[in-house]
This record gives structure tokens, C-alpha cells and sequence, in this order.
């Protein structure tokens, strides 16, 4: 099963989160990095940013593959995951652009992006450390209840709940595109380790179902129990609903020295 820890607050969830990527990178300087956005990996990213910072640690040869994109945006638009993905990744991190992908999303040439952005992965060699977050809904990517455990990356219609969730980074929940290209949850489960992390209440269903619930396609974020290395490290709010929490602390705080995460 995944493992799970909890932290008092985002920002040690983005500490020891970062300290997973420094340990992956000292290892493997060009290693393949998942990206995800949204709010939720902000915390990592920041830690990771310092970290770099701090201890000069070469990031020249990282690679990154976001896990999707809206379809439909204007090139350079702010909100488009390119977009932030240069400025919450790639600038902080000092990356090296040129070895950070994101899915297609313009119309022209959409129906062949899935595929293309599958190639892309493979040629890389697949992902070290993919970064999730989760939906209230369950959803990771844009994976949206529904979606086949074995999707690879594929054009979505986004549903009205994501649509407004996702209305915050917009004017308004119409300018919200209608759809996206995402990663799909065959091609998130290839990734060499899985991790999630969620803060706040509002969060606190999803974690519980995608960490307890039954594994079902309307619970994409159920996924992550398949996966043989997934590390799910949660605030204290969004860890409220887990029935085995207890067990959660006990195993973490008696963990083998040897064992990371």
C-alpha cells in the first residue's frame, strides 16, 4: 500500500517532499521529474527552489514532463500549464527549458498529441518522480472520474466541479476551458514513484478514498494503490478522514533507518 505520511503544515510537506527530489537528483543528475500545477505543489517547489539554492546542487540535466494542459488556450497565456510551469518550475529551479515538455494543447495537431506526448515519455525513459495532487472529486491529472485505469495521455472534457474549481486562475468560470490533455492513469502509473500530496479539508474525502476506498474508476485517485512506490504526505486536515491513521503514524515513526521514502 502507499505510504502515508503526515505533517503539521504544507510547509514541511514541501520540505521533505524536496528532500526526495535532491536525493533523486544527486543520484541521477538527469533525472525525469513529473510535473503537476495547481496550488498544491507550490510548497515543494519553493522548498526545492531553496534547496537547489542552498546546497548548488547542478539541475542542468533535469528533465520534466507536466501531466497535461488545457486544449484550446492562446500560446503564452498566463494560465496555460506552459505558462505556469515556466514560473513556478522552471525559472525558481533554474531548469534548463529546452528539457521541460507539456503536453500539445493547440487545436491545430491535437488529434495526434496524445501519442506524440506518449513517445516523448518513452524516448525519455519514463518518469522518476511523478508529483499529484487530487481533485475533490478524486481526479489526478485531469483523469476525471470515469477514466480507465489503463488511459494513456488523451484529450478530456473537463467536468463542471473541476471547471469551477479551476475558475480561481481565471476571470470567470466560462473563460475555464472546456477541455484538456492529460496524462492518463496507465501512463501515471509507470512512473518509478508516485507522489501525492494534499492539504486542508476540503481534501480530506479524496485522500481517504484514494487511500482506503475500493479501487474503482470513479475514484481515479484510487490509482495510486496499484502502484508498488507511492508516498502520500498530507497536512493534518486532509489526513482527518482516514480510518487507519493511527497505524499510518505508527508505522512512519517506527520506519528502518534504512528505508527512505
Amino acid at each position: 500500500m502507499a505510504e502515508i505520511v503526515v505533517v503539521s503544515d504544507q510547509q514541511s510537506a514541501g520540505e521533505l517532499s524536496a528532500q526526495i527530489m535532491v536525493d533523486l537528483i544527486e543520484r541521477t543528475p538527469d533525472a525525469v521529474l513529473g510535473l503537476a500545477t495547481g496550488s498544491t505543489p507550490l510548497a515543494l517547489y519553493r522548498a526545492l527552489a531553496a534547496r537547489v539554492a542552498d546546497i548548488g546542487l547542478d539541475v542542468s540535466r533535469v528533465r520534466g514532463f507536466a501531466l497535461d494542459e488545457y486544449v484550446g488556450l492562446p500560446e503564452g497565456h498566463p494560465e496555460s500549464y506552459r505558462s505556469v510551469i515556466t514560473r513556478e518550475v522552471v525559472e525558481p529551479l533554474g531548469l534548463t527549458p529546452a528539457l521541460i515538455h507539456v503536453p500539445n494543447g493547440s487545436l491545430d495537431g491535437i488529434e495526434h498529441a496524445g501519442p506524440d506526448y506518449e513517445e516523448a515519455l518513452t524516448a525519455a525513459g519514463g518518469v522518476d518522480v511523478q508529483v499529484l495532487g487530487i481533485g475533490t472529486d478524486g481526479h489526478i491529472g485531469f483523469n476525471e472520474p470515469g477514466s480507465s485505469f489503463a488511459s494513456a495521455t488523451r484529450v478530456k472534457t473537463l467536468t463542471e466541479q473541476t471547471r469551477r474549481d479551476n475558475a480561481r486562475f481565471f476571470a470567470s468560470e466560462a473563460d475555464v476551458p472546456m477541455h484538456c490533455i492529460t496524462q492518463g492513469l496507465g501512463t501515471i502509473l509507470r512512473a518509478r514513484h508516485l507522489l501525492l500530496l494534499a492539504f486542508g479539508e476540503g481534501k480530506a474525502d479524496a485522500v481517504a478514498g484514494a487511500v482506503e476506498g475500493p479501487v474503482s474508476a470513479s475514484n481515479p485517485g484510487s490509482a495510486i494503490q496499484l502502484h508498488p512506490h507511492a508516498t502520500v504526505i498530507v497536512d493534518e486536515a486532509a489526513a482527518s478522514r482516514l480510518q487507519n491513521l493511527a497505524y499510518y503514524r505508527y508505522a512512519y515513526a517506527n520506519k528502518p533507518a534504512w528505508q527512505t521514502l
